[in-house]
């Protein structure tokens, strides 16, 4: 069991996997810096100042808070603003992702265009018996 474990803790594609996800693990923290420290910050401005990571509905009459870490603590809220700036990273990576695949995709030569597919069995055996005739025929 230790020999196929090792064997695929070895093979190419589980060592790309690892790579991608501490390559994406670093790109995630960045796009969360840019979008809570930068991105976010200036919608807020331009919508009135407001602090989109302070925006959320209290579930209960209990919820009387201003901020949202003391309203989770007074009860169940529903942080809104906090879903805005996750879909707000969402559409950051998304691009992200969308330029690298388009930038690959133009760097790299084409893939080379499929051979074209050869008769099938039936429209062999067709032909076969087409030259047949045509010989009896002579």
């Amino acid at each position: 069991m230790l020999k196929e474990f090792k064997a695929f803790i070895m093979r190419g594609n589980v060592m790309d996997l690892a790579v991608g996800v501490i390559i994406g693990a670093a790109f995630a923290s960045i796009v969360s810096s840019l979008t809570d420290d930068i991105i976010m910050p200036v919608i807020g401005v331009i919508v009135g100042g407001l602090d989109f990571s302070n925006y959320f509905v209290g579930l209960s009459s209990n919820v009387t808070a201003v901020t949202l870490d003391a309203a989770k603590e007074q009860g169940a809220v529903l942080a809104y603003g906090s879903f805005v700036t996750a879909v707000v990273k969402f559409l950051i990576v998304g691009w992200a992702i969308f330029m690298l695949v388009k930038t690959v995709n133009r760097i790299l030569p084409p893939p080379p265009p499929a051979p074209k597919p050869g008769p099938t069995p039936d429209q062999q055996l067709l032909a076969e018996i087409r030259d047949l005739l045509a010989k009896q025929a002579k």
